[in-house]
């Protein structure tokens, strides 16, 4: 079996979480969801894009939003990538964090964002995620019925290495929950996510929040799935809605077999390992 059927959600988010999970519930509901193996939903999509924030909305592994997400996936018989919350972990850091539970409703992966956002660019985006926040250190990937999938929170993508280690470990779709701004959005979104299937040969799958023009940090929006020849498959636009897109993972396979960059590598040369 490798295809598989998406359903993407670029939701809007407000400051009430329960209200945001009972949203996500109520777009589950929708018929045209029957069907789908795969739902995803985007970063910090129960709470506000916050720094300062993210404490306030923090929960344990196993919390509240966890066991609600788990009871969605079990109710639909999905895999639910349930974009990121904020965790509070056991030793008290807060981390930005992305579940995927199984149809079955168990945790199969769970990401604390790896690369913090802290950026200053001149004219447009400051934010400061390492205020608040802990970064985690793994790469993420889990097994389905489908085969291989890696999973990483937005600003992770940005960097290649893990993609690549990724693929290395054999994922041939990357679950990109993410939350782009009106100034990073624009100029790298879409060139971000078809850079990294056409290098890695895999599938790139990434979904924002919607866009909301009164928040304190402005979502870009434009979820979006590009295929391993790097061409895009479908781009949302900024407002809240779904997208349904059937990937076959078994192109991967075949693109790789056609343009052989993966084996072509040369280990003998360079490398890239995964340091623990």
């Amino acid at each position: 079996m490798s295809i598989i059927k998406t359903a993407t959600l670029q939701l809007s988010v407000s400051e009430d979480k329960r209200a945001n999970l009972k949203r996500l519930s109520d777009f589950m509901d929708k018929p045209e969801l029957s069907g789908a193996d795969l739902i995803t939903v985007g970063e910090m999509f129960s709470c506000p894009y916050d720094t300062l924030r993210f404490p306030e909305y923090a929960e344990p592994m196993g919390g509240e939003s966890f066991l609600y997400l788990s009871e969605l996936s079990e109710k639909h018989g999905v895999y639910l990538s349930a974009g990121s919350i904020p965790e509070r972990g056991e030793d008290g850091k807060i981390y930005n964090t992305a579940y995927v539970f199984g149809r079955d409703g168990k945790c199969i992966a769970a990401h604390r964002k790896m690369h913090l956002f802290d950026v200053n660019i001149k004219g447009g985006q400051y934010f400061k995620e390492s205020d608040t926040l802990s970064p985690g250190n793994s790469v993420t990937v889990f097994d389905t019925e489908f085969g291989k999938m890696g999973l990483c929170i937005c600003f992770d993508f940005r960097f290649p290495e893990l993609s690549r280690l990724m693929a290395l470990k054999g994922a041939r779709l990357i679950i990109v929950p993410g939350a782009f701004n009106m100034t990073s959005g624009p100029a790298h979104w879409e060139l971000l996510f078809r850079a990294r299937a056409m290098d890695n040969q895999l599938f790139t799958l990434g979904t924002s929040p919607a866009r909301n023009e009164k928040a304190s940090y402005v979502a870009y929006g434009h979820s979006i799935c590009c295929d391993p020849w790097g061409k895009t498959i479908f781009r949302m636009d900024e407002k809240e809605g779904i997208c349904l897109a059937e990937i076959d993972l078994d192109y991967a396979d075949e693109i790789r077999s056609q343009l052989p960059l993966l084996s072509a590598r040369r280990d003998d040369v360079y490398s890239l390992s995964e340091i623990k």
